[in-house]
């Protein structure tokens, strides 16, 4: 962020919470990529995300009358409410994401907390598939817990905020999102056991290549409907083969060298049959993908990529046409190793790992792909991984 950027977020803070800077903390938290491992994280599989440069911060000042207040510069309203009081406070959409965490951290993990200002500025693009509502949670969550003088972890963090998406917004999210932007460490991405929550970071060394974010700027309107039909059906998947194996306990336990005999059980069922293909063989290419990397064979992560987003195109059916396009224009660049979508699927972006001197081909051959097959443009985002959920040191914005 740019002092200017910074200048002017201030003084657009002191409008909102006028005061003295002296009691004002800062926190960040970034948006998450997942390089591969998609729709596996509910299905008790691996995945493997990575945290960005891009991402939510937050300007907060504590206050001691029991109220909160909210303001975002992506949703220019403010929304108010009382501490005790945030199950039945209304406003803004976006601001049930931060509420929450701080109703799960009074009533389910005892806080002390007598109230604040929360200012959130971000560079994420929104509805991108790019985690800006974990982002919000998390960061919000690390703010909270300063302000209320408690000890607990970013991993705990993580959890309160998946606990608060499921609860209080209603969003039957997985670990995945939380984790990354809570536990990510620069140019290391996390391979997660979302079972079990074992992890470990896992060294991403890109050399000359570049990671692109490309956004379809598509509204994702059949990503709700359509995540809660995939989770029902991989749900119905394994209720009918589970017996098949010893102490399966979700579809992402199931070898793949099973997979012929779990196949045979589903194949009078054949949508069934293609969930649980595309879980059982992306967990498998996960592994696989972390081996490669660990290997330092960047070209065959990249081909892992290509594999998942067919798969997510052919058997998951979760890409759409934009996300297809994109995907497609992008293997078609020489330079790009690999490209598939990342998130939830039907709108949202693409992730692809470029080689750097081919990043102005890269979007000129991608945009004009794109926009012959959708009429749509598409947004570019070149990140680094950056590290996970922090407080900001007071010299770097209270000039």
């Amino acid at each position: 962020m740019s002092s200017s950027d910074l200048s002017a977020l201030w003084q657009a803070f002191e409008m909102f919470s006028p005061g003295s800077k002296t009691d004002v903390r800062m926190f960040f938290a970034p948006g998450r990529v997942n390089l591969i491992g998609e729709h596996t994280d509910y299905n008790g599989g691996h995945v493997f995300p990575a945290a960005l440069s891009l991402g939510v911060w937050a300007w907060v000042r504590p206050r001691q009358d029991g109220i909160v207040r909210f303001y975002s510069q992506a949703f220019p309203e403010v929304v108010e409410a009382r501490v005790d009081a945030l199950d039945s406070a209304t406003g803004a959409e976006y601001a049930r994401y931060p509420m929450g965490v701080i109703d799960v951290m009074q009533k389910q993990r005892s806080f002390a907390f007598a109230g604040g200002d929360f200012f959130y500025y971000s560079n994420l693009p929104n509805g991108a598939g790019l985690s800006s509502s974990a982002a919000i949670e998390v960061v919000t969550g690390c703010a909270v817990r300063v302000l209320a003088g408690e000890n607990v972890s970013n991993q705990e963090i993580a959890l309160i905020s998946q606990k608060a998406e499921n609860e209080f917004v209603g969003v039957n999210c997985g670990i995945m999102d939380q984790f990354a932007v809570a536990m990510g460490q620069a140019n290391k991405a996390i391979f997660l056991n979302c079972q079990t929550l074992d992890h470990r970071l896992v060294p991403v060394a890109l050399g000359d290549y570049r990671l692109v974010m490309t956004n379809t700027n598509k509204r994702r309107g059949l990503a709700d409907s359509k995540y809660n039909e995939r989770r029902a059906e991989c749900e119905a998947a394994f209720a009918r083969v589970k017996h098949l194996g010893d102490g399966w306990a979700n579809l992402a336990d199931i070898p793949v060298d099973m997979w012929s005999t779990v196949a045979a059980a589903l194949a009078d069922t054949p949508n069934l049959l293609k969930r649980a293909r595309h879980v059982v063989f992306e967990n498998h290419r996960t592994i696989e993908a972390v081996k490669t990397l660990s290997a330092g064979d960047l070209l065959g992560f990249g081909k892992l990529m290509n594999e998942s987003h067919v798969s997510l195109r052919d058997d998951y059916e979760v890409t759409g046409e934009e996300l297809d396009a994109l995907a497609e224009a992008s293997w078609e660049v020489d330079g790009c190793i690999g490209s598939r979508m990342t998130g939830a699927g039907f709108g949202g972006c693409t992730v692809s790992i470029v080689a750097a001197e081919q990043l102005p081909t890269f979007e000129a051959h991608v945009k004009a792909q794109y926009a012959r097959r959708t009429g749509l443009t598409p947004s570019f985002y070149v990140s680094e991984i950056g590290d996970g959920a922090h407080e900001l040191q007071k010299e770097a914005f209270a000039q």
